[in-house]
């Protein structure tokens, strides 16, 4: 898997719009070349958030109280391209719009977060999984930023050409501590925009 930066922009009560160029074609985005030509062999991959690690909390002292937040994030949506036919593996790209904000209790404009991108066989057990890390800026003032990341050549080998897309997923989330994982899962959530309009 590869990986770069796209987009970082300042949220500003105006939900921003993302995605691939317009004028971007599908086999340019995957850089399929001649494959553009030739029908898939069947389905994509489904490719999501994973419930329990779409969100991210960091408490001061461990107390669960918003004076006490410091960086959050959450993953706003996950969008996915992918080209296969004949025997030939599948080539996907993911792209993952973050939703990140900056607590009371952050003590500066930076932070570092860690996200992970797992490829799994149905229902079954994990191929393949990579961590990145996103490093974000928050603008002087600003306490919320939407990023977006491209993660580029998510090769997945099939066994037979009969082998479909359906049989494998693209799970997204964040690398997130017990107590955090807790957290989602019990469905608690702090967000700065909690009480503005």
């Amino acid at each position: 898997m590869r990986f770069r930066t796209v987009i970082m922009t300042t949220l500003l009560g105006v939900s921003t719009a993302t995605g691939l160029s317009a004028c971007k074609s599908t086999a340019d985005a995957l850089n399929i070349g001649d494959a553009a030509t030739k029908q898939n062999a069947g389905p994509c991959p489904r490719a999501f958030a994973l419930y329990e690690a779409s969100r991210i909390v960091e408490f001061r002292d461990n107390e669960q109280r918003f004076e006490n937040v410091g960086f959050t994030g959450e993953i706003n949506n996950v969008r996915s391209l992918c080209r296969y036919y004949n025997d030939e593996p599948i080539d996907a790209n993911l792209e993952i719009t973050f939703d990140l904000g900056r607590g009371p209790a952050a003590s500066q404009n930076a932070a570092t977060y860690e996200y992970f991108v797992a490829v799994t066989r149905k229902n079954v057990d994990v191929i393949n999984k990579k961590v990145f890390p996103m490093q974000v800026t928050f603008p002087a003032g600003e306490d919320r930023v939407r990023v977006v990341e491209d993660v580029e050549e998510i090769i997945i080998p099939r066994a037979t050409a009969t082998t479909s897309g359906v049989n494998f997923e693209i799970v997204v989330g964040f690398e997130l501590t017990e107590a955090q994982r807790q957290f989602n899962a019990e469905g608690r959530r702090f967000r700065l925009s909690a009480g503005q309009e």
